[in-house]
């Protein structure tokens, strides 16, 4: 196996951790206006993710860090071409962050309802966008024989991607409730079941709906056959699965279901992607000349070789120390206990 398969299996795994982490991070944040109007059990829900979230968006710094050191010319035309997209989510990412720091400035109502709208808008955006973003990255997009992006903004927003974006946005949010279930107590955590039953039927029929679009719109199939392969099989076995959990009431597994769903998806998508970055398709047709590949996206293989020392003794430093976070602020949360924000 050479260090462009590698780096490849590196990101993969970088944007696993991110959606495995951030997903239930924008579920809270989407579910935080409607699932109490009181002012102590929205303190509960955001103190749910408040050791942790800006933590979870690491994964998403350190993922596009290692894009741009390993697969240069990747980096450079999926930030150019989905550059609007992207200045929205990071728009959306810090008005978030800041509402997490502003909302308690000040002990009015009024002034904490507006900082809880922009949480919702701030997580709710990424959700969508993260979706539409991987759909069209498996689709294609229009990229020239110099690896440039030659469409508009207009051009990511196709059929295809939306129904991604409706997918993510979905999930997470059901990933949210789960995860809400799991850390509260009392009222909330009865309210937070009942939303994630809710939300489970739309979850699936988007998925479903977003594979069986995949089928007629991508590569994916045409590739790698009629049949699948065990992960997206496993997939979606774990997406059917959580309802079961919830009927019975098992959070805790209903969690494990949702969150290896979102691996198993992410999974896929980079197999079907393999050996290729990002899919060229100009006026509706694949240019498979045009795709950037592990290998003409790559960075030098001096470059890939010190980058694979430095993640070999960083990467489990920041695994254990991100467990030990989760393992100390693992408690449930109730009305009762200490309100930081």
């Amino acid at each position: 196996m050479d260090l462009n398969i590698v780096w490849f299996i590196l990101i993969t795994v970088l944007f696993i951790g991110f959606f495995f982490l951030e997903g239930f991070d924008y579920g809270v944040g989407i579910l935080l206006p409607f699932i109490s109007k009181d002012d102590t059990s929205r303190r509960v829900v955001i103190n749910s993710i408040g050791s942790t979230w800006d933590g979870n968006e690491v994964w998403m710094l350190t993922a596009g860090g290692a894009m741009f050191a390993s697969f240069p010319n990747w980096y450079a035309t999926l930030f150019s071409g989905f550059y609007i997209a992207l200045f929205l989510m990071l728009a959306a990412l810090i008005v978030r962050a800041t509402a997490f720091e502003y909302r308690s400035k000040k002990d009015d109502p009024a002034w904490r309802n507006r900082w809880d709208w922009v949480i919702f808008f701030g997580s709710i955006v990424p959700a969508l966008l993260w979706g539409v973003a991987l759909a069209n990255i498996v689709r294609g997009v229009p990229i020239d024989a110099h690896m440039n992006y030659i469409g508009g903004f207009f051009n990511l927003l196709n059929p295809y991607a939306l129904l991604g974006g409706l997918s993510s946005l979905t999930v997470f949010t059901m990933y949210g409730a789960i995860f809400l279930n799991l850390k509260t107590t009392d009222d909330l955590r009865e309210k937070s079941l009942e939303l994630a039953k809710k939300l489970w039927i739309p979850a699936v029929v988007l998925i479903f709906a977003f594979v069986i679009y995949g089928y007629f719109d991508t590569d994916i199939f045409t590739r790698n056959g009629i049949n699948p392969g065990v992960v997206p099989v496993l997939a979606g076995i774990s997406i059917i699965s959580v309802y079961f959990m919830l009927k019975a009431d098992r959070g805790g597994w209903a969690f494990v279901a949702t969150a290896l769903t979102i691996v198993f998806s992410t999974i896929t998508i980079f197999m079907g992607l393999f050996p290729r970055v990002m899919v060229a398709r100009i006026d509706g047709i694949l240019v498979p000349a045009n795709d950037l590949t592990i290998y003409n996206a790559s960075a030098s293989p001096y470059t890939l070789q010190v980058m694979s020392i430095v993640a070999l003794i960083f990467v489990p430093i920041v695994l254990a120390y991100q467990g030990w976070t989760y393992w100390v602020f693992r408690q449930r949360l109730s009305t009762n206990s200490e309100l930081e924000y």
